[in-house]
């Protein structure tokens, strides 16, 4: 059985201390260029500190017109390097192997907040995004390579790709809105197309060393949940990626289509990885929790929420079995001490008044 303290070894790059990761969580607090701020790098390098062996930062823009929310880190710029740098060397300093999560928000993206157009894989009345050209998703996928070497020059092990939540890669896999006519739609391999072109500018433009993984919804969506598992199948095969993170909500949920069908990880976690980790997260709250995710077949635990709430969740499981997490709700000066700054604070209490206590 494996064991939470256990290193991981990746395919490339240094190996994680231990099996806990913190999870790529939106927190509003960049600045409106995109560069990092104090708050933002003091949240993250707190987590390495508290025992993390993979740190994952909030979801960055690769492109102004991806940028999907105020306050979102960027990372489509040179001017980005500066504090991308400090960030890398401080998750160094803390023990923690580090990544970037590279996004575009599509039809999820903020026109107000960017400056820019929506664009999307498809036209989209509600959101006003147009429909990429085809050469513009050549464009995308270029960004996405360029925002990772970006981040190899700051100095971080690795990026993870965002290819879930409906955001712009995710947007491709739609089976019922993808209705584009080129080589990025039509059927599977179309709609799939574009994330496996990611992942391959993206080794083609950075080290030997150089960490790439990707997140990817399995269900929602408008995903087909028997299209995502050939997709997974695919990407674990593929050589390319050194992790595959499930976001499920629950570990142990049963598909939303199938209520009372067995566990939807089940059928991934069947799948041969060929040396690519399987990453899992959703209702992550207790050291028994992280642990039940590697029994029931998981690499690697991604922590969310409880992080949140407790900087050292990892150095707290890996010292006891038994710890409960963190109990909820919590006051805004606990979220202060925590390392948690004043636009996450806001922002966490907006999003998840449950967990808030005002």
């Amino acid at each position: 059985m494996t064991s939470l303290h256990e290193p991981l070894a990746l395919r490339r790059g240094p190996a994680l201390r231990n099996r806990l990761a913190l999870a790529p969580l939106t927190n509003t607090q960049s600045h409106a260029d995109g560069t990092l701020s104090d708050d933002e790098i003091g949240w993250l390098t707190a987590r390495a500190r508290g025992g993390f062996g993979l740190v994952v930062t909030a979801a960055a823009y690769v492109q102004r017109s991806g940028l999907a929310w105020a306050g979102q880190l960027g990372v489509a710029s040179d001017d980005h390097l500066p504090g991308l740098t400090r960030l890398a060397d401080g998750l160094r300093a803390g023990g923690a192997v580090s990544a970037v999560q590279l996004h575009h928000g599509g039809i999820r993206a903020d026109a107000a907040a960017s400056g820019e157009p929506a664009v999307a894989p498809f036209d989209d009345a509600r959101s006003g995004a147009r429909a990429l050209t085809t050469g513009e998703v050549e464009q995308l996928v270029a960004d996405f390579a360029a925002a990772a070497a970006r981040c190899e020059r700051a100095g971080f092990d690795g990026v993870q790709v965002h290819g879930a939540h409906g955001y712009v890669l995710g947007q491709f896999l739609d089976v019922v809105r993808n209705d584009r006519t080129d080589r990025y739609g039509g059927d599977a391999a179309g709609r799939a197309r574009v994330l496996h072109e990611v992942v391959e500018a993206i080794r083609a433009v950075t080290g030997p060393d150089f960490q790439v993984g990707l997140r990817l919804s399995v269900e929602r969506f408008g995903l087909d949940r028997a299209e995502a598992v050939t997709l997974a199948g695919d990407l674990l095969a593929s050589g390319r990626l050194d992790h595959l993170d499930l976001p499920l909500w629950q570990i142990g949920k049963s598909p939303e289509d199938d209520p009372s069908g067995p566990p939807l990880v089940d059928a991934f976690l069947d799948l041969p990885r060929h040396g690519t980790a399987l990453a899992l997260s959703g209702g992550v709250r207790t050291a028994a929790d992280a642990q039940g995710a590697l029994d029931r077949g998981g690499d690697l635990v991604c922590v969310g929420r409880a992080a949140v709430v407790d900087h050292a969740f990892a150095g707290h499981a890996l010292a006891d079995p038994a710890y409960a997490g963190p109990q909820f709700p919590v006051t805004r000066d606990h979220l202060r001490a925590e390392h948690v700054g004043e636009a996450f604070v806001t922002y966490f209490a907006k999003g998840w008044p449950d967990l808030v206590a005002d």
